[in-house]
């Protein structure tokens, strides 16, 4: 039980280090295109490793 919330937890970074290095390559316009600013990247990346 203690290994797979370990397991969940290492995955769950690695999911949000992805997504937050993708829309990090993002240029600001790219970001305003989809309605997002640079101080949205952490919240998006946090939202998108919950999944």
């Amino acid at each position: 039980m203690l290994m797979s919330m370990i397991l969940n937890r290492v995955a769950a970074w690695r999911r949000y280090r992805q997504a937050f290095r993708e829309l990090d390559g993002l240029t600001d316009r790219e970001l305003a295109e989809l309605g997002f600013g640079r101080r949205d990247i952490r919240t998006l990346a946090r939202q998108a490793a919950a999944m």
